[in-house]
């Protein structure tokens, strides 16, 4: 029998061979939430007849940039982009094994606005055939589409109604077909891993809190992502404000406008709420889907079982605090720094950096993505084993790889050098050994259960000792650094 033609739940499915691995996309998990779906929960996908060509990715969610070229700077190229957006999509080995494979589930990033899980940056083939196990990507609704908080608005009577983080339900709902769906391909509904970066982790520390992900995983990274969710409150002031944005007065008015219509206002919101807003869409403790603030949730046990690595880039803030730019006010930094950690005493906190672009690339570096990853660490351990590492692989004189800035390590954990190569990096030796050090150590983790691994002798993380894998070319362990920081940062000795 062909091993690219799979036969899945709603059809069957002809693959390609790529790159030393067998790939299928362009896979709907759940329905298009288009017309009378819009704002509202995905439901399964419908059935095919005939054989369905999965050689390319579905299209993104309607965003306002293309983000083909991202932090590398690689060529943009035009990607479509629809509502019609929920797709995922699957490597395997080459050569079909006689055990089930373990699972790793990839969930991006891009502030909640932006991505796709099609995106080349993404492509999934190198650690499926590195690691000899499956790689799934897949996409959500973003933006307003998928995070406006309109749970609010729903008739109490109609259980399928406009819902709140339908971005997240979108996620199960992918996270429901792999259990449905991989062994087909060869894999292990028992043993997925969960893995993303930036919103892709915050979207799991939100999944680790939710009961209808309960069981969907058994094991999570967590990549430069926090544990925070707005409040009910705050998420029904940002509805209102931008249904008002549209003149309309409930989500139905919003029936008749097109998606562009839908980003504009969106974006029209955004300049409104100021320079010192971050993420207006992003999850919502809801009261049904999230029930509670994750942090909260998982500490006081929903992710019982569930082992996690968590960690954070050595220079995060990079990425977005960057020379020439304008720096925010004192007042914009204490606002934004209070928003985003919602902790009160952050408008303090914030005056301890320099109002200088290296001083607030370390402000946002500590005070949103060290603090969440130690909190999350924290919260998880006597529920599950915990390890923990800070990402610092920088190359002096490189154009873009002098920081290890937020986002920085993704086409290295991917194994997606190559792609670089092609548009113009030089890739060195160091470079190819940080990134078999980490696609190793996350491999190791999706079949074992632990990231340790012959090169990289890597201990759980506890509040005894707080073993951190500092990954580099040279990757080590380092036991608590900066304790004073640390220390401050969750209130903890």
């Amino acid at each position: 029998m062909d091993s690219l033609l799979i036969r899945s739940r709603s059809g069957t499915l002809q693959g390609i061979r790529q790159q030393g691995a067998r790939a299928w996309k362009g896979i709907p998990f759940a329905q298009p939430p288009v017309g009378e779906r819009r704002f509202r929960r995905p439901l399964p996908p419908l059935p095919w007849e005939g054989v369905r060509d999965a050689s390319q990715p579905g299209p993104l969610a309607p965003q306002p940039v293309d983000p083909s070229g991202g932090s590398f700077g690689l060529v943009r190229t035009a990607i479509p982009q629809s509502e019609d957006c929920l797709y995922l999509n699957v490597w395997a080995p080459e050569q079909p094994s006689a055990e089930p494979l373990p699972v790793m589930v990839w969930i991006h990033g891009g502030s909640f606005v932006t991505g796709g899980g099609g995106l080349p940056i993404y492509d999934g083939a190198s650690l499926a055939r590195r690691g000899g196990l499956i790689v799934v990507s897949i996409s959500y609704r973003l933006g307003a589409l998928g995070f406006l908080h309109l749970g609010p608005y729903a008739d109490a009577s109609d259980s399928d109604g406009y819902v709140s983080n339908a971005g997240l339900l979108d996620q199960i709902a992918a996270l429901e077909w792999v259990q449905g769906n991989i062994g087909a391909f060869g894999g292990d509904p028992s043993r997925v891993t969960v893995f993303g970066e930036s919103a892709g982790a915050m979207s799991i520390a939100a999944l680790l809190a939710m009961p209808a992900a309960k069981g969907l995983f058994a094991r999570a990274i967590l990549q430069s992502g926090a544990s925070q969710a707005l409040p009910d409150k705050q998420g029904r002031v940002l509805a209102q404000a931008y249904l008002n944005m549209l003149g309309a007065e409930s989500p139905d008015q919003l029936a008749g406008l097109t998606a562009e219509e839908l980003q504009q206002a969106a974006d029209r919101l955004k300049r409104a709420a100021g320079e010192s807003t971050i993420m207006l869409f992003q999850p919502v403790v809801d009261g049904r889907t999230l029930p509670a603030p994750p942090l909260e949730a998982v500490a006081a046990g929903s992710a019982a079982g569930v082992d996690v690595v968590v960690g954070i880039n050595r220079h995060e803030g990079a990425l977005f605090v960057r020379p020439g730019m304008k720096l925010l006010s004192d007042e914009q930094n204490a606002r934004a720094y209070v928003a985003v950690t919602g902790a009160p005493e952050a408008a303090g906190w914030v005056l301890d950096y320099p109002r200088t672009t290296e001083g607030q690339q370390q402000a946002m570096t500590d005070l949103f993505f060290l603090r969440s990853a130690l909190q999350l660490a924290e919260a998880q351990l006597g529920y599950g084993r915990v390890w923990f590492y800070r990402y610092d692989f920088v190359s002096p004189g490189h154009p873009v790889l002098q920081a290890a800035f937020h986002a920085a390590e993704i086409p290295f954990v991917l194994g997606n050098l190559e792609l670089l190569r092609e548009h113009g990096w030089t890739i060195d030796e160091r470079m190819e050994r940080v990134s078999a050090a980490a696609m190793d150590a996350w491999l190791a983790f999706a079949r074992s259960g632990s990231p340790a691994t012959a090169e990289l002798d890597w201990p759980a993380y506890d509040t005894e000792r707080r073993a951190v894998m500092l990954l580099d070319a040279d990757s080590r362990v380092e036991l608590d650094p900066e304790p004073d920081k640390r220390a401050r940062l969750t209130g903890r000795g």
